[in-house]
């Protein structure tokens, strides 16, 4: 039987036309649903390396927010092999989630925008997409202004005249901050604008930045405290609180990467093969996060040893260093630590969520443009210090990011068993795959809401608070298993190959 989208091809498109963006596009496809930056990518070609997914989990563990968050754990009372079996434990599973999550990137390869539309079709798969993209872009503007407080260290520690422009405030934000703010935001777009083929080569010049880096700063604190490490916090848990926080702790450590675990595929589209993959996340996940673990308790431990102080965050470290020109190093490595965190996780989601929104209009440069320009107008540091905000706003956001993992899971392996037809992905034709009702699978919206609202309660609940780290579990599992009973089961599946209407990896 043809598939309808060779009747598109045949009897409305010619065998090729030129979107708005000037670019020409293949026959069948529908201008509305692709451009070349939405394409699925030729699997010969593709540059992802297991080197270059190690390098952008060599970042993104190594973020100043997983420091905070691993310190956090030793504040709780949770010593040194509770916090190493808790992150084990996490990234075990993180590492099976982000290799299923990937896979489908390189068999299909789609971005997460396009991945949406399997399961909820041509139209419903801006709700995923717009959901991800918008925790994105809130965290982008967030993270480069805490970047830009290192660099407001960074500056007064070069040229200590600059300290007046740092108490004079404008719109809740000081003068060398926005000054700061500004430099760091034009670095990234500029790097973002040169397509996922730079934010390659940039993560991969970043990581092992990142790791020497956290290697000095254990070993200077290590000098400091006459290689004296305090193992257990003061006030040390026991018991079944112990085996509450670890677990809680691990669950907490996937849950951090909710977000990333839905979009993976944008990054897994281009890789070399599945060995790419799992090699990388092998030793990017469980391994490396053993090792943050280890610089963690160094830390966290070795300037116990020091003053007595639980530190929160590696700044704490940073600040403490007595050296200007070790401080102006350590500064220089946090910010290219952050910039590399921002571009994968905050920057590349939104801008292939916007561009496909409106794949007439904007590609990923325009798209990158648009979601950086809404980062800064939200004025971010003024959410960071509003706990409403971070709570309720992200929090709530954050809730649907399980349900949206789950049903997306469920739909690709247990329904579909990997058969998908990439080219219908990209046909507005009602016949199509995907198509569903009006372009929206009303079923997978129907078990979107009622995991997304048990996870939102699970969240906030004050007395499901013991259960509140697991969310984002409970959340997953509700969305698969509410997906999998609605889904119809009278469709039949097609596996077709997207090389037809592909684009190079590197275009």
């Amino acid at each position: 039987m043809p598939s309808p989208l060779s009747d598109v091809s045949a009897s409305r498109t010619p065998e090729h036309h030129r979107g708005t963006l000037d670019q020409a596009l293949p026959g069948g496809v529908d201008p509305s649903l692709y451009n070349h930056d939405l394409a699925p990518t030729k699997r010969e070609g593709r540059t992802w390396s297991a080197y270059n997914f190690f390098a952008l989990w060599a970042n993104d563990v190594h973020s100043l927010g997983n420091y905070s968050f691993a310190m956090g754990l030793f504040a709780l009372g949770l010593g040194t092999w509770q916090i190493l079996l808790a992150l084990g434990v996490g990234s075990a599973f993180l590492f099976v989630l982000l290799c299923l999550s990937g896979f489908m990137g390189y068999k299909t390869g789609v971005p997460f925008p396009v991945m949406s539309r399997i399961s909820f079709g041509i139209r419903g798969a801006q709700i995923p997409a717009l959901i991800r993209g918008g925790v994105a872009i809130v965290w982008f503007g967030i993270q480069t202004y805490l970047a830009s407080l290192v660099g407001n260290v960074l500056v007064m520690a070069l040229v200590p005249a600059t300290q007046p422009l740092a108490e004079t405030t404008f719109l809740g934000l000081t003068v060398l901050g926005w000054a700061c703010f500004t430099v760091l935001w034009l670095i990234q777009v500029v790097i973002a604008c040169y397509g996922m083929e730079m934010i390659r080569k940039y993560e991969a010049f970043a990581g092992p930045v990142i790791l020497v880096t956290f290697v000095v700063l254990a070993a200077y604190v290590l000098s400091v405290s006459g290689g004296e490490i305090v193992w257990q916090p003061p006030d040390a848990v026991e018991g079944g609180e112990m085996w509450r926080e670890i677990l809680g702790g691990g669950a907490l450590w996937v849950a951090i990467y909710g977000t990333f675990v839905l979009n993976f595929c944008d990054f897994t589209r281009s890789a070399k093969t599945t060995k790419s993959i799992v090699w990388g996340n092998l030793f990017g996940i469980p391994v490396n996060t053993l090792f943050f673990g280890v610089i963690v308790v160094v830390l966290a431990g070795g300037r116990l040893a020091i003053d007595g102080k639980v530190i929160a965050s590696p700044t704490d470290v940073v600040e403490s260093i007595g050296s200007t020109p070790m401080l102006v190093l350590a500064c220089v490595s946090l910010l290219i630590l952050t910039i590399a965190v921002n571009l994968m996780a905050n920057f590349v989601a939104p801008s292939f969520a916007l561009a496909a929104l409106l794949p007439r209009h904007l590609n990923f440069r325009r798209a990158a443009i648009v979601s950086a320009i809404l980062g800064f107008v939200i004025l971010p540091w003024n959410l960071y210090n509003s706990p409403v905000v971070i709570v309720y706003f992200l929090g709530g956001l954050g809730a649907f990011l399980g349900p949206l993992f789950g049903i997306v899971m469920a739909d690709y392996w247990l329904l579909r068993k990997q058969r998908i037809n990439v080219p219908e992905l990209y046909t507005t034709n009602p016949q199509g795959t995907y198509f569903y009702s009006r372009g929206i699978n009303l079923r997978a919206i129907g078990a979107l809401i009622p995991s997304a609202t048990i996870s939102l309660v699970f969240a906030f609940a004050p007395s499901l608070r013991a259960f509140s780290s697991f969310s984002w579990f409970i959340a997953a599992g509700l969305g698969a298993v509410i997906y999998f009973v609605l889904a119809d089961r009278s469709r039949s599946y097609e596996d077709v190959s997207g090389e037809a209407i592909a684009i190079e990896s590197t275009h």
